[in-house]
């Protein structure tokens, strides 16, 4: 992959990084803000768990995202990006542009997919 290629792809990566980062800040305030509410029934307590649930689906779906960003960082650092971890053939450019932290080659990401 050229290096103008490379920087693409890492700009795009450290811009949603940052991004990720500021939504969890986000979501982590309003779980803060919401257990600090006073609940006056069960219902306002159900809405609140119910909330603080979403919430936390919401970080852990970010931050698995945000573990790969950073994995696939350090590829870009190692000049090993855009290389399936399961074949080591090329990961079409095409598809890192869909998802530039894609680790696996279309292929191998069915496989992966289907074993899990």
């Amino acid at each position: 992959m050229q290096a103008s290629e490379l920087n693409y792809f890492k700009e795009i990566l450290e811009g949603r990084k940052d991004q990720i980062n500021k939504n969890i800040n986000g979501v982590n305030d309003e779980l803060n803000q919401l257990n600090s509410l006073e609940l006056n029934d069960e219902g306002d307590y159900a809405a609140v768990n119910n909330n603080s649930m979403i919430e936390s689906a919401i970080v852990r779906q970010q931050m698995k995202e945000l573990q790969e960003i950073e994995v696939v960082l350090s590829k870009i650092s190692h000049n090993d990006y855009g290389i399936c971890q399961m074949c080591e053939d090329d990961i079409g450019f095409q598809r890192l542009k869909v998802k530039p932290h894609a680790i696996y080659c279309i292929d191998c990401r069915e496989i992966v997919e289907k074993t899990k």
